[in-house]
């Protein structure tokens, strides 16, 4: 395909190929265009590397590629983040988690909060900025979503601790937390789904785990309770049909106030627990 030499002509060359509210998107973010210039001068000239470069993400969204890694970045509790293949793409339903927490932290709350499998930071980055008061730290097993993470908590001014870890394995063993999250891999490793739409191109160690997709929850839910204070919480998401399985996960070791949350579709995609106070046998080395 000729790249176009307007924005009217790379619209119409991206018809019948992908959407055009992702054709707009890819013009305003190439041509540096606001959405109302795009529809009042269509008859606007492209230059010759900002056709070249709509042409090749044309071609690569037509072939699946998500449009967050085209355009380098997601939109994450109304801040934009940075994103490449290295991290999963931030999901809405992730938000909840968010949402949730702050009916359990006051806005000044000086909690410790910890996020296991940060990848491209979102939701640490968005705890740290939304309780200013708290600690925060994200842990990643991958050092290239650590750099993502890192530069998405320097560019939003986000206070966050990023540690390099298969989990909780590198963690001091007296370290605890007030809070611990985590949006980890939930899906089944045959999943059909995973050989369509863009995840196709997102790592696939960030979304399978295991034959029933529970392998990396039932890690966390075994060694995520230890690092908790007495009245902490552990809350994970999953997958649409997991939660009564990620209940009993939790519930398996000690943890209390085992409940689900759902999210806008109705779907209970977050289950948590709380620590009780004295519990012994969730402290490391008991």
């Amino acid at each position: 395909m000729d790249a176009p030499a307007t924005l009217g002509a790379a619209l119409v060359a991206a018809r019948g190929r992908i959407p055009q509210s992702e054709a707009r998107l890819f013009l305003r973010a190439i041509a540096g265009v606001s959405a109302a210039q795009l529809a009042a001068y269509p008859e606007r000239d492209l230059t010759p590397a900002q056709a070249a470069r709509f042409a090749d993400w044309l071609a690569r969204r037509t072939a699946g590629e998500p449009v967050a890694y085209l355009l380098g970045e997601r939109e994450f509790y109304g801040r934009c983040f940075r994103v490449t293949p290295a991290t999963l793409i931030p999901r809405p339903e992730t938000e909840l988690i968010v949402d949730w927490a702050k009916t359990r932290l006051a806005p000044d709350a000086p909690a410790r909060v910890l996020d296991l499998g940060t990848g491209s930071g979102a939701l640490a980055v968005t705890l740290a900025l939304e309780w200013p008061a708290a600690a925060v730290t994200g842990i990643d097993r991958s050092p290239a979503a650590l750099a993502v993470a890192a530069a998405n908590g320097a560019a939003l001014g986000a206070s966050v601790r990023w540690l390099e870890s298969d989990w909780c394995a590198a963690l001091e063993p007296a370290e605890r937390f007030d809070l611990i999250v985590s949006n980890p891999p939930y899906v089944a490793a045959d999943d059909p789904h995973l050989a369509e739409g863009d995840v196709r191109f997102e790592p696939r160690s960030a979304l399978a785990s295991g034959p029933r997709g529970l392998d990396d929850i039932a890690r966390i839910a075994v060694t995520a309770p230890p690092f908790l204070v007495p009245g902490g919480w552990l809350i994970v998401e999953h997958g649409y049909d997991q939660a009564e399985a990620v209940r009993a996960l939790l519930a398996e070791q000690g943890l209390g106030a085992v409940d689900s949350a759902r999210d806008l579709a109705g779907i209970e995609r977050i289950s948590f627990g709380r620590c009780p106070d004295g519990l012994d046998a969730l402290r490391r080395g008991a």
